[in-house]
């Protein structure tokens, strides 16, 4: 195959991140197969039409499901809010399409099941949203730790902090709605935390969490995407029915410990993603405002030169760099999607499944219920128990 039809459900945040990535593989990765910007789908014809003009599709459409039973389409893309996630895998997986979708996988463990098990009944390849693997200091991060040179692990804390939510009247937008959204700050950024955590460290066995919404209830919309709102009638309100801030502790399979902090109130943070990871033999703290540095202590340095060090992952050396800039040209949150539809085209021309995958998805689900679930019975939940 030299040639992916793409067909995307979904066209504002997500969509121009996807749409973007798309557009620049042929330029940065030339080799690979050729992804085909077809056809963008979204409910709203007039908004979908402009965005198919903007991110450089050929079509639109209105109708998902007349998308996914088209001939000349190859890979459905999924980036639609958490609830329309289901439904749109399974129909594409039953008409034979690969499958992206963002995360998370579903609203419910059960929900991201059915589509694991869907895709894997289709034989078609699969892969979900956790971008942030993508950044080439996390992948230094990942090869330090399977190379043993931070030797065994001991600790694992993670935080991601946002502060868009502070302003008591900004709207009710759909991902403080529980029945669109699944959850919220939770599943919308402690999954990535979770992901990243099984990603570097292994799998995670047993949790203990607490969380809070803060604001109980907010202006109605007049108009909402996912991260955005304008107001309705300021003195029309309803119930925001997800959390907005999540806490957990965690055990490791490999006997390290974790800690979680997921909060959308952490006022002067925008997006503050990052995690530290203590060994026997050394350290590494990550930032993803600074995404191109980590921060690296090894433990048998001379007493003299002992501490942190800031490494750029800009080099040649590192995972997916050589391909962009010149050594020491920074790249941005843009090329961590670039870098994941690689690895799923790579995928479908090796006939293997990419990682991550559904199965990656239904792992994050599965603890991001056990957090749940301890914090209704306070209590340690074991995860495989789910």
């Amino acid at each position: 195959m030299t040639n992916l039809n793409i067909g995307m459900v979904g066209y504002k945040f997500m969509g121009k991140a996807h749409s973007n990535a798309y557009r620049a593989l042929p330029m940065f990765f030339p080799d690979r197969i050729t992804p085909t910007m077809k056809v963008i789908c979204g409910r709203n014809t007039e908004a979908v039409s402009a965005a198919a003009e903007q991110f450089g599709w050929a079509e639109y459409t209105s109708d998902w499901k007349a998308l996914v039973s088209r001939d000349d389409i190859d890979l459905i893309d999924i980036n639609a809010p958490s609830n329309a996630h289901k439904e749109i895998a399974v129909a594409a997986a039953s008409a034979g399409k690969h499958l992206y979708c963002e995360k998370p996988l579903a609203l419910s463990l059960e929900d991201s099941r059915d589509m694991l098990d869907a895709a894997e009944r289709a034989g078609v390849k699969h892969m979900v949203g956790f971008n942030y693997r993508f950044a080439p200091a996390v992948m230094l991060a990942k090869r330090l730790i399977d190379e043993g040179r931070l030797g065994d692990i001991y600790h694992f804390r993670a935080w991601f902090l946002q502060d868009w939510l502070v302003d008591p009247d900004f709207p009710l937008a759909w991902r403080l709605q529980k029945e669109i959204a699944g959850s919220g700050a939770h599943g919308d950024l402690g999954a990535h935390l979770i992901d990243m955590a099984h990603y570097l460290i292994g799998d995670i066995t047993e949790v203990i969490g607490m969380s809070e919404t803060f604001i109980k209830e907010r202006p109605l919309p007049e108009e909402t995407g996912g991260l955005s709102a304008t107001s309705g009638n300021q003195a029309e309100t309803g119930l925001v029915t997800v959390d907005d801030a999540t806490l957990f502790l965690a055990r490791f399979g490999n006997g390290a410990l974790g800690s979680f902090e997921a909060t959308r109130f952490a006022t002067g943070h925008r997006s503050t993603n990052s995690f530290e990871i203590n060994g026997s033999k050394g350290s590494v703290i990550f930032d993803f405002e600074r995404m191109n540095e980590l921060q690296v202590y090894f433990k048998d340095d001379k007493d003299d030169v002992q501490g942190f060090r800031r490494v750029m992952a800009t080099d040649p050396a590192h995972a997916y760099s050589g391909v962009w800039w010149p050594a020491g040209h920074p790249i941005g949150y843009e090329h961590t999607f670039t870098h994941a539809f690689v690895e799923f085209l790579d995928a479908i021309e090796q006939d293997r499944q990419p990682v991550p995958n559904f199965n990656d998805g239904v792992k994050c689900q599965q603890v991001l219920e056990a957090v749940e679930l301890s914090v209704q019975e306070r209590k340690w939940i074991d995860v495989a128990s789910l």
